[in-house]
């Protein structure tokens, strides 16, 4: 039988899934001593969070076998190792806020930020391993693998800040180790946990991969494109901080000799003055890679879509389906 969803009814169940997944995480932590490691844990996982990663997980799971009631424990998981990887990058970054919030390190300290996001990843494997399945080892391997790549992607992008060469691959090579491992990470744990054959898995893995820098791109695409405030950033704040983009490097292959000094000013100088953001966008424009990023954003979705059409449960895929152009349809 082949239903089709909403969007309403997709904004229904992550509406819903979304409250399981924080009514769940804000039982994690039992401990409340030592303050100073539990306290910052039980501070960034009550924050604004999408959930977006354990939500994939549940519809992964549903999307194989029918239910994803085995599969809120790997869930947990998933979230709790990427807030883990929040709390590191923000030390990393410099970064005082997240969400509107003091960032750990600022509320606290960096030791007690680091300290606690140690403690978050031993935590993150309790529950993988408190999920009820047979495949324990591949769930670990899962789970070691993509915190493998996100460090070797965060590795990468540090190393991109100082590079004046940085190039359009090596900026996919990191957002796909950075954003898009665990991503598709979820997936295929969600996966593991409805007892997914390997081509299943892989369907999985295919979908995580293209909805992760589908989603990135539209990241950066947002970040200059977006009306004031949608964002949830300054517009124009990743130019402004010279911070390397698919639009930014992509733009230095397209644009004239003339506009190329300008772009490449943005790297060299690490940034822009605000006022100057419009020349930067009317570039874009002019060089058509905004266009050429929503065809990469559209391209991608349609191979995730695709990737998971043969999957045996109609209504958790059709909801992974509809989930995915929810998210390529968003303003935020």
């Amino acid at each position: 039988m082949n239903i089709s969803v909403t969007s309403e009814q997709v904004e229904q169940k992550y509406q819903q899934y979304h409250k399981r997944i924080n009514d769940a995480l804000d039982n994690c932590f039992t401990n409340n001593t030592p303050e100073s490691l539990y306290a910052p844990a039980k501070y960034i996982l009550a924050g604004k969070g999408k959930r977006i990663r354990p939500f994939l997980t549940l519809l992964a799971s549903e999307a194989v076998c029918g239910s994803s009631v085995n599969a809120i424990h790997t869930a947990l998981a998933i979230e709790i190792l990427h807030n883990f990887t929040l709390v590191h990058d923000d030390i990393m970054d410099q970064a005082d806020l997240r969400h509107g919030r003091p960032t750990v390190h600022t509320k606290w300290d960096s030791t007690a930020a680091i300290l606690s996001g140690d403690m978050m990843i031993a935590i993150a494997y309790e529950y993988a391993l408190q999920t009820k399945t047979s495949r324990h080892n591949e769930l670990v391997h899962i789970l070691n693998d993509a915190n493998i790549t996100i460090c070797e992607g965060q590795a990468i992008d540090m190393e991109l800040e100082q590079r004046k060469d940085a190039t359009i691959t090596d900026y996919l090579d990191m957002i796909s180790k950075k954003t898009g491992r665990l991503i598709s990470a979820s997936l295929e744990a969600g996966g593991i946990v409805g007892d997914g054959t390997s081509e299943q898995l892989e369907k999985l893995v295919i979908f995580g991969n293209k909805i992760g820098r589908a989603f990135q791109v539209q990241d950066d695409y947002l970040d200059i494109m977006a009306e004031d405030g949608k964002s949830g950033k300054v517009p124009g704040g990743d130019v402004i901080n010279g911070k390397k983009t698919y639009l930014l490097l992509r733009s230095l292959d397209l644009a004239t000799d003339s506009e190329k000094n300008l772009l490449q000013s943005v790297i060299n100088n690490n940034g822009i003055s605000p006022e100057r953001v419009p020349e930067i966008r009317g570039i874009y424009e002019r060089c058509g890679v905004l266009d050429e990023a929503r065809e990469l954003i559209n391209a991608d979705t349609e191979a995730a879509l695709s990737a998971v059409e043969t999957l045996p449960y109609d209504e958790g895929r059709e909801y992974l389906k509809g989930f995915a152009l929810k998210l390529m349809k968003r303003d935020f």
